[in-house]
């Protein structure tokens, strides 16, 4: 329990108070707050933190704003930008979006009794004095980029007004882009171990989702909410998602064995403040579950054969008009009976047909690529799904973008991504997919397309030619993509799935042209592209050599004999024969063969990622094979 006065703590400092007078009349007057810290997101999505205590920061306030903090490219991950022989970095606070405190609940200022503070301020990295680099810099590029060459779309092609609740563009006043994601995270006490087969079962019987919390996980969750509340997230829930089983009341009368999954949601935002704010949400609701000895974790899929963590992503775009009116630039005049107007519905189509682009932003480890499989209600199809007709809007929750409308209220409608994962770079997420929406309402609008062209391209057969998109795709279904087609008309009518993150890095090299969307203006340069390509494959191979084959080792040691052979029966021998036999294939080396795991480090030394990529593919499935193999072995005996 926090045992502070949530009402005298300071949380926020918004981007309109960020004047000498403000800032220092702030910290005089919070005296809890002991440490400035300047937040960098590098390309590899990770945020830089350091104290300097606040008596230092208020000597010099406006310098300090203006020169930031000087570090190297030691500190931050931006590969083949900062080497070690170029390595200058500068840290500049961001005075245009809101500031955090951080706040150290285990530890209360003497003085004030309150939780000493650290007042974290946004910013950008700046390389060698003049390059901006970073994923901050490149979602601001974007959205700027995005505002620009929309208003000139729209000044240069007027019939789309007759789409739009908006007479001209001489009505606008500004382009107004919009964000949210939902964060799903899982809950657990430390040391106790998942049973899968319970997990499962409480998946597939829903006992989880949207239940009543109880316990410290209850007491958590309110706290976490009341708390973000304090910083002016706006929040809007807090639930059970459908991952957990329930708690177990130990004899000393706490809980343990507390296994649940958990989902918080808070209003939108401009993109840029959007990724902040989840930034800083992901450090509170971390914080405060710790202080009820629960662990958090982010991770897309950490545990398998049960759901993992998504983080649907929400975008939609508006006009503010001269006259004060709000006028969302998706939504059609005549929305009973259009789905999108054509700014909608080209934005739409730039996301499917770009794609295969944005997902190596998206699913950049192995670990978020283990949820995306069918069955799970994860999205594995390049695939809308916009409802069976415009008057009664519907959710198909087995597609990869969402569109969600609501009759009677035009600004409802937007599209949710529904791909990334906790543990995606939210940054570079929005900057993708706002530059891959900019290259479809560009083509839409310059071609002089309707909305009803525009619904008959987007819902085209597999074959059919299109004016934008592929030929060789199906790009709208209102089925079941799980259900209602085979593997194989998957991978023909959307694309077939990457399967390991050197599969999905491929898209960069086989769809040049759609990579170049990237490029408009300069909002990714090569070399800012290159870095995160280096820093991802990086990150996937050390990962998958000093992390994966270990896990793997100390798993194939714990599937052990367990029968005699006085009590045993031929059904027995007869499993663990097989599980023998994948044990060996998967990590025991012979004079005449080495295994799968040895194959896989030593492809990795050598930069063979192709071999490495087909080796992990290899692994995994023999690795599934043998987890099902044993727990049958197992079952039968006594």
């Amino acid at each position: 329990m926090l045992n502070y006065d949530l009402d005298k703590m300071l949380y926020t400092l918004p981007a309109d108070r960020h004047s000498e007078e403000d800032i220092r009349n702030a910290l005089t007057a919070h005296p809890e707050v002991k440490f400035v810290s300047v937040v960098g997101i590098d390309v590899g999505g990770h945020d830089t933190d350091e104290k300097i205590p606040v008596e230092e920061f208020l000597k010099d306030i406006e310098g300090f704003l203006q020169h930031g903090v000087q570090t190297d490219g030691s500190s931050v991950v931006l590969p083949l930008i900062a080497d070690l022989n170029n390595a200058k970095v500068d840290i500049i606070p961001d005075r245009t979006v809101n500031w955090f405190v951080d706040h150290n609940f285990n530890y209360p200022d003497p003085e004030t009794g309150l939780p000493v503070g650290t007042l974290r301020i946004p910013s950008s990295l700046v390389h060698n004095d003049d390059e901006r680099v970073g994923s901050r810099v490149i979602l601001r590029d974007a959205i700027f980029n995005f505002q620009n060459d929309l208003l000139e779309l729209l000044r240069n092609n007027p019939y789309v007004f007759d789409h739009l609740a908006i007479d001209s563009v001489d009505d606008i006043e500004e382009i107004c882009v919009t964000a949210a994601t939902e964060l799903e995270f899982w809950v657990r006490t430390p040391d106790d171990d998942a049973d899968r087969e319970q997990l499962s079962t409480a998946q597939l019987l829903k006992e989880q989702y949207w239940k009543r919390t109880t316990g410290p996980v209850r007491t958590a969750l309110e706290e976490v909410l009341l708390v973000l509340q304090k910083y002016g997230f706006e929040m809007e829930m807090g639930h059970k998602e459908v991952g957990g089983v329930k708690a177990q009341l130990g004899n000393s009368g706490n809980y343990d064995h507390v296994m649940e999954q958990l989902e918080i949601d808070w209003k939108y935002s401009s993109p840029v403040q959007a990724a902040d704010n989840e930034n800083h949400i992901k450090y509170v609701v971390r914080d405060i579950f710790r202080t009820y000895g629960l662990e958090v974790t982010f991770l897309a899929k950490p545990m398998d054969g049960v759901a993992g963590s998504g983080e649907h992503t929400h975008m939609g775009v508006a006009a503010r008009l001269k006259d004060g009116r709000m006028v969302n630039l998706f939504s059609h005049v005549d929305s009973e009976d259009q789905f999108l107007s054509p700014i909608g519905f080209g934005a739409l189509m730039g996301l499917l047909k770009n794609y295969d682009v944005i997902n190596p932003f998206v699913s950049s480890t192995t670990d978020s690529l283990n949820r995306l499989k069918p069955g799970f209600e994860a999205p594995v199809c390049i695939v809308t799904s916009l409802g069976h007709s415009a008057r009664k809007p519907s959710r198909n929750r087995t597609v990869l973008v969402g569109l969600v409308r609501e009759l009677g209220n035009d600004m409802a409608t937007r599209f949710e991504l529904r791909s990334p994962n906790p543990k995606s770079n939210t940054y570079l997420v929005l900057a993708a997919s706002y530059m891959a929406m900019l290259d479809g309402i560009k083509e839409a609008l310059e071609n002089s397309k309707t909305s009803e062209d525009l619904e008959k391209s987007i819902s085209k057969a597999y074959g059919d030619p299109d004016f934008y998109l592929d030929t060789n795709r199906v790009y709208r279904s209102e089925r079941d993509v799980f259900d209602e087609y085979t593997q194989d008309e998957r991978d023909r009518f959307f694309g077939e799935v990457p399967r390991t993150v050197w599969e999905n890095l491929q898209a960069f090299d086989k769809y040049p042209e759609k990579l170049d969307i990237f490029k408009r203006d300069d909002v990714m340069t090569e070399a800012a592209l290159q870095s995160y390509r280096e820093a991802v494959l990086e990150q996937w191979s050390t990962e998958l050599q000093n992390r994966t084959v270990p896990e793997i080792m100390d798993l194939l040691r714990e599937c052990k004999r367990i029968h005699n052979d006085d009590e045993s029966v031929d059904y027995d021998r007869h499993y663990w024969g097989k599980v023998l036999r994948l044990r060996n294939e998967l990590g025991k080396n012979s004079l005449d063969e080495t295994c799968i795991l040895t194959r896989i480090i030593e492809s990795l030394k050598e930069k063979d990622y192709e071999t490495a990529s087909n080796l992990q593919i290899e692994m995994q499935a023999k690795l599934e094979e043998l987890v099902e193999l044993y727990m049958i072995y197992r079952k039968n005996l006594f």
